[in-house]
């Protein structure tokens, strides 16, 4: 009930806004919805402990690898003396693999005032921000005619540091509250809801479009979903679906959500989601995420840390079995450049996931350690494409007689590699975003007119020659292939017989060597001389003092938690310690030079903090790990202090390197005689 008696805004008192509410519910006669689920139903939840408080959480919006949600966690400072609580604040919550909010830290000085903010929708590519706030002119709190203070709805684009550009909607007003917002998938429809003369009740939600890059007026909803009670917190799903709160329909008590399809067959009829979502308390908060089956909500209900806590949600069919993204059969057609269909074609099928291209177990790349181009003594993870014979079973294969037809899932993107003797391999992106019918994937395939190179890796001692990664870099076309060796220091690969080649050997054992290759030369039985560079040989680089370099962690600036989708080394350096139960070590992250150096020494911990959260979150023990954070004293280029650099330049600085402190499983050492 707390989060209702404040955003109704009805009165200045507490008091009188609980006689208003109760009045209000004897006299109204609310509508009915169809109830979508009962109690036993495959919808799991439970409590999102870590983020929870004994005050207020509710409201999560996605953003980044983790949520943004109000609350009064804060026990000092100004607090609203209408509910007892301190202001709410915005928090950002990253996710561990299962969806499970991790520790919460403050989201934005910008959009943080002293005063309430949230809830918050963002932009699909994250740099836009529209949130709740009271209303402020000035930093100065400003009341209507009646003392009470207003809710608006502001706008913030992403800056280099934090928030910019902060600024009002069009269609607020001092004399009533727009509050809420939630933006379409394509960022051109904005819901809110509202109390603005002309409605069916309290609240009810609006809609304003864009047009011509600039919003238009509010359109209420209609009566089909807006009532004489109050409608509040929507959620504009992918899908189409409008999930909100209310308590003018017929439902459990207080607030509880419901499910509105806003543009598909059944426009305008209202759902009940019933239980569990729903109880005798306010249920509010709603979010679910693309996939269409989990989610979010935001509950006051018995059993829960504070007053209203957040809960996460699965449910593996999706919301009433509509959420997920439709599946589409495309056919699958292999050319050759006349248009002519190909016979006997290998085809993979990768799916993009937030662990890669995957296909089932099946990975399209690699991970591979390999020594620093900047400094040959540290080591960086290098992501690979694997070759076609690396690739496993095909997924299909192209005939004359049979048509290809594969499920894809819509709002996703894919990978498909397709091979075949004689032919050059050919790789292609595709994606299903859109929703759009008709879709048809064409893959031409040229014939393979290219030289074989056959090598191998020869050395004066007898040390380890597999798995040792041969550069190749067209001279013409500066094209950079990678391959590896085998157990007896064998490679090949196929290359275009009218360019040169420069030909490297990249390995922590060994001096660095290059060679050239010209297109008039024999390239069979090519051999490349390796010296080692001690006397002892690990058959892999994992071992103790080894430095391995994350350079491909990003943070914004000023910020603490990791960019989305830039946690793929972090993902590899998970990889690396699960296989090798053993290993400990220390990691050290590092800043950019703007800003004061201590301030710097506060954010490199943070950062470091976060990234070693990431792998505890994903099965690493704590103890494994130990922490620090240097700031900016080990600047990696120019751009100390009082030099100018570009965002590019100082990103280079942020880095988090791993020292490797321990490691105690075997490492088939062999030594000099």
């Amino acid at each position: 009930m707390y989060l209702l008696l404040h955003y109704m805004n009805i009165c200045k008192f507490l008091s009188i806004v609980i006689l208003v509410f109760n009045t209000f519910l004897l006299l109204a006669q609310p509508k009915k919805a169809e109830i979508l689920y009962d109690k036993g139903s495959n919808v799991e939840f439970k409590n999102a402990e870590a983020i929870n408080s004994t005050g207020l959480e509710f409201s999560p919006a996605f953003y980044q690898n983790g949520i943004v949600y109000a609350s009064s966690r804060k026990k000092s400072g100004e607090r609203d003396q209408n509910i007892d609580e301190t202001y709410f604040e915005l928090f950002y919550s990253e996710l561990d693999r299962y969806g499970k909010p991790l520790t919460p830290r403050e989201f934005s000085l910008q959009v943080n005032s002293h005063l309430h903010e949230g809830p918050v929708s963002f932009s699909k590519d994250g740099n836009r921000i529209y949130f709740t706030r009271n209303n402020i002119k000035k930093g100065v709190r400003k009341a209507d005619a009646q003392g009470v203070t207003r809710l608006k709805i502001y706008e913030a684009i992403k800056g280099s540091n934090d928030w910019k550009g902060v600024r009002e909607m069009p269609f607020n007003s001092d004399d009533f509250s727009t509050c809420h917002p939630t933006l379409s998938n394509e960022g051109d429809l904005l819901i809110f809801s509202s109390d603005m003369p002309g409605g069916f009740g309290g609240m009810d939600l609006y809609k304003v479009e864009m047009v011509d890059d600039h919003w238009s007026d509010p359109i209420n909803l209609g009566a089909d979903v807006n009532t004489e009670g109050h409608e509040v917190f929507p959620f504009l799903h992918r899908s189409g679906f409008l999930f909100f709160s209310s308590n003018g329909y017929v439902g459990e008590g207080g607030l509880d959500l419901y499910m509105s399809d806003l543009f598909g067959e059944e426009q305008g009829k209202v759902f009940n989601l019933g239980a569990p979502f729903n109880s005798i308390s306010d249920d509010l908060g709603f979010i679910l995420d693309n996939e269409g089956t989990k989610g979010y909500f935001s509950s006051d209900r018995e059993g829960g840390k504070g007053k209203d806590d957040i809960y996460f949600f699965k449910a593996s069919e999706g919301i009433w079995g509509r959420t997920k993204p439709p599946v589409y059969a495309v056919p699958v057609l292999i050319l050759d450049k006349n248009g002519e269909p190909i016979d006997g074609a290998d085809i993979h099928i990768f799916e993009k996931t937030p662990n890669g291209f995957r296909s089932g177990e099946k990975e399209l790349f690699k991970s591979v350690l390999l020594p620093s181009p900047d400094d040959p003594n540290d080591l960086v993870f290098t992501k690979i494409q694997k070759l076609d014979k690396e690739l496993g079973n095909a997924d299909y294969h192209s005939s004359l007689e049979t048509n290809i037809e594969h499920d894809f899932s819509g709002e996703k993107e894919y990978r498909i590699l397709v091979s075949k003797k004689g032919f050059q391999s050919k790789s292609v992106a595709f994606n299903t975003y859109g929703n759009n019918q008709g879709y048809k994937l064409i893959v031409n395939l040229e014939k393979s007119s290219c030289k074989n190179l056959s090598g191998f890796i020869q050395s004066n001692q007898e040390n380890d020659l597999s798995n040792i990664a041969i550069n190749i870099v067209d001279e013409k076309t500066n094209e950079k292939k990678t391959v590896f060796t085998n157990a007896e220091g064998n490679f090949s690969y196929c290359l275009n017989p009218y360019s040169d080649y420069r030909i490297s050997v990249l390995n922590e054992n060994f001096n660095a060597k290059e060679v050239s290759l010209s297109s008039n030369e024999d390239w069979n039985n090519f051999m490349i001389s390796v010296e080692p560079v001690v006397s002892a040989y690990a058959k892999t680089a994992i071992k103790k003092g080894a430095v391995i370099i994350l350079e491909n962690i990003y943070y914004d600036f000023n910020k603490s938690h990791i960019r989305s989708g830039e946690a793929e080394e972090l993902d590899q350096l998970l990889d690396l310690m699960l296989k090798y139960p053993s290993m400990q070590i220390e990691m050290t992250a590092y800043t950019d030079t703007r800003g004061s150096k201590k301030y710097n020494s506060k954010l490199s911990l943070k950062r470091v903090e976060s990234s070693v959260q990431y792998l505890v979150s994903r099965g690493i023990n704590f103890n494994r790990i130990t922490a620090s954070g240097l700031g900016e004293n080990d600047v990696r280029n120019h751009c100390k202090d009082g030099v100018k650099c570009s965002d590019e330049e100082h990103e280079y600085n942020r880095r988090t390197e791993v020292r490797i402190t321990k490691v105690d499983e075997e490492l088939n050492i062999q030594y000099k005689n």
